[in-house]
């Protein structure tokens, strides 16, 4: 704490991505305590020129409350990396593997970590016909997806087959690069991981309950669409299980510091499947993590730190 409470500290939020916004809020929340706490700490919402940004504020410690492309993707990182300043979190591949979920999903099934199935999609080609590919490999209900977002931002919940090349066909034209995956049917629940190597934890595993049929990004970020279970509702063996699952994905991206694993466990079977890893996961007041840090007896103080110890 004295060694961090002697450095310059720079925490990032904002950004270009689509969760600008919750960046934004996840900043200064983060800013807040580090202030509040005694830390020499300064905002800076990152531009092209974030290199001399850091250079002209004589940052020694970046804090990334960054949440989506272009800052929870290694990009950021791979600056950071390339000016010599330490920062929170995970680093370049890891971020990278994180933020792409079809690279992801190649490193769950390598590592024999359980992740739903899904279909790749060539963007350029023609989506009607691969959304009838796709029917016939995958059962319905079926979810399309962005392959680089995240805040479950241009999510959709497909039930009816008529609706996939539809839906493929904007999602595509909006975001680019698009998968589909198979629907688990069950409860959805995420876990936070804090600490490094040996010292790495599982949070309580918190169960989420959105007010409407999908847990999208209203559901996510709006006060009192989702109700908070904590700890959810699995019987203690499966508990148990799916934080180790949580913990087997976090590793198997090689991500550091911080994440949370979002999860569907079955309503038939015991097996949690991993949907995403968040490497720079929300710290707005309606975020999953804080939550369940809280839940453990770690406020939210003791939270930011140990995060911020991430980067020593």
């Amino acid at each position: 704490m004295k060694d961090l409470k002697d450095k310059k500290i720079a925490v990032l939020c904002g950004g270009r991505s689509g969760e600008r916004d919750v960046s934004l809020r996840s900043g200064q929340r983060v800013f807040d305590s580090l202030k509040k706490q005694g830390f020499d700490v300064i905002e800076l919402d990152p531009d092209d020129n974030l290199i001399a940004m850091l250079k002209k504020h004589r940052i020694d410690l970046v804090y990334i409350a960054l949440h989506g492309r272009w800052g929870e993707d290694g990009c950021v990182q791979g600056i950071l990396e390339l000016a010599g300043i330490p920062y929170t979190g995970s680093g370049v591949l890891a971020s990278a593997l994180a933020m792409n979920k079809l690279a992801a999903k190649k490193m769950f099934n390598v590592a024999e970590v359980p992740t739903p199935r899904y279909a790749e999609l060539d963007a350029r080609g023609d989506l009607a016909a691969q959304a009838e590919k796709i029917k016939r490999a995958l059962p319905l209900p079926l979810v399309v997806k962005p392959v680089s977002e995240g805040s479950s931002l241009g999510v959709s919940l497909i039930r009816e087959g008529d609706d996939l090349a539809r839906t493929l066909e904007q999602t595509v034209r909006e975001y680019h690069e698009v998968f589909v995956e198979e629907f688990i049917k069950g409860r959805e629940v995420t876990v936070g991981l804090i600490g490094r190597d040996a010292e790495l934890r599982a949070l309580p595993v918190l169960e989420l309950v959105p007010r409407k049929a999908f847990y999208d990004f209203e559901a996510k970020y709006t006060s009192g669409m989702t109700e908070f279970i904590l700890p959810a509702r699995l019987p203690r063996p499966l508990y148990e299980k799916t934080q180790a699952t949580a913990l087997a994905a976090h590793r198997a991206l090689g991500c550091r510091g911080v994440s949370r694993v979002d999860m569907i466990v079955a309503e038939r079977g015991q097996t949690a499947y991993v949907t995403e890893v968040n490497s720079s996961p929300g710290l707005t007041e309606q975020s999953d993590l804080p939550a369940e840090a809280a839940h453990a007896g770690i406020s939210f103080d003791q939270l930011v730190v140990k995060i911020l110890e991430s980067a020593c």
